[in-house]
């Protein structure tokens, strides 16, 4: 890969994370302060995410696959995002709020693959090239937390996260204006007869006839149960224990996402795909452990602990799972199989967990306004602990080269 190729690709990933992190930290904080939302409430605004994450095999897989440049349409939804998140920011009420957050989100969940499919296409070898790239990611969700932090947006009763959505709004703007000279990405089925199957995006369903691709697929679904209550509820955990800059302490865990970045294209060669995916969901379950006997006192360090292991947490499953997915698609298909975990990850299992993490917030409120954490933690370190210790059990890594859906 050229150094013009690796600089707007690692451009691109540096602005479509800090876009995300810039207002989807702090959300159910800005939602428990501004709306006086209920934690039901708070569930349903994260359920958007995964409305548009069903949708994107569909944006992606078919449309990116067939008829346009992955380039042309990740800037045309990023400038629309850009207007959407601008006007969300200024809603007076809950309900003028969460039709302009679930637009934008059915537009913007499709660019989280359309990201990776732009990127893998000009690349020869991904456990090598794509880490350093997808690095630059991590480091825009960092700023993007520390900049909140520093301008004391997330401070207790200062009434400014809004400003956070109008933050992204402009990152938004200027990553779909720059999306216009990424590397020219055309569709790779371009003028091919269109069957009922590529139409419902099902040819990446192929995959799942490899028996440890699909307990993989389940596993996928089922770990980001536990991983809607981190999304949802750490910061506005961690400001109603008395953490200061909760922002910039929680962007600790996209330090540590950083760093084992780094050294991820060699912990994958030593250890192979199961073992990675293993130690990333053993990860989850100290975490939820971590935050559930934690405080802001002694116990302080256990907060700081859960939130470093974010690292390892999301590293080891979410971009190792992308790159196993990658290898196993073929060239024909990367887009709507990078869709489809997508529609697993972020859609399926983080929408069921967004239907009961709220619930389970709201059934451990207190009399006096603050929460019962514990009880709430230890519920998502419980469902990650049975979904690791099935997958250990049946996952087999076959190690097959040959890519499933050109056979």
């Amino acid at each position: 890969m050229n150094t013009s190729n690796r600089f707007k690709l690692s451009f691109m990933m540096f602005l479509e994370f800090f876009i995300w992190g810039a207002w989807f930290v702090t959300l159910g904080t800005f939602l428990f302060g501004t709306y006086k939302a209920t934690g039901t409430q708070v569930g349903t605004a994260f359920l958007t995410q995964s409305f548009g994450a069903i949708l994107a095999p569909f944006i992606v897989g078919i449309i990116a696959d067939r008829y346009f440049p992955a380039q042309r349409i990740f800037a045309v939804l990023h400038i629309i995002g850009a207007l959407l998140l601008w006007f969300a920011g200024q809603a007076a009420t809950f309900e003028g709020f969460f039709p302009l957050i679930l637009i934008y989100m059915i537009l913007f969940m499709p660019t989280l693959a359309l990201a990776n499919s732009i990127a893998f296409r000009q690349m020869t070898n991904t456990e090598k090239e794509f880490p350093p790239i997808r690095i630059l990611g991590t480091a825009g969700w960092i700023i993007a937390g520390l900049l909140i932090s520093y301008l004391a947006w997330d401070s207790q009763d200062s009434g400014q996260l809004g400003n956070t959505f109008k933050m992204a709004a402009i990152a938004s703007m200027i990553l779909g204006l720059f999306s216009f000279t990424l590397p020219s990405t055309p569709p790779m089925k371009k003028g091919e007869k269109i069957s009922v199957g590529e139409i419902l995006g099902l040819d990446a369903l192929r995959l799942l006839k490899n028996r440890s691709y699909l307990i993989f697929f389940i596993s996928s679904i089922a770990i980001c149960i536990p991983l809607a209550f981190y999304y949802n509820f750490t910061n506005a955990f961690l400001t109603e224990v008395g953490v200061a800059a909760p922002t910039a302490v929680q962007s600790l865990g996209q330090v540590s996402e950083f760093l084992f970045m780094l050294v991820m294209p060699f912990l994958f060669v030593r250890f192979g795909v199961k073992k990675m995916l293993a130690f990333g969901m053993l990860a989850w379950v100290l975490r939820y452990v971590f935050f559930a006997y934690g405080n802001a006192d002694a116990g302080y360090w256990m907060l700081i602990g859960g939130v470093v292991l974010h690292g390892i947490c999301y590293d080891f499953f979410f971009v190792t799972g992308q790159i196993y997915t990658d290898n196993l698609a073929g060239d024909r298909f990367k887009s709507a199989a990078q869709g489809m975990i997508t529609l697993a990850t972020y859609g399926v299992g983080m929408l069921i967990g967004s239907l009961i993490s709220g619930p389970i917030v709201d059934n451990y409120l207190n009399s006096d306004g603050t929460h019962s954490w514990q009880n709430i933690w230890l519920i998502p370190a419980a469902i990650a602990a049975i979904v690791v210790l099935l997958f250990i059990v049946f996952f087999r890594d076959r190690n097959q080269k040959q890519a499933i859906l050109e056979s």
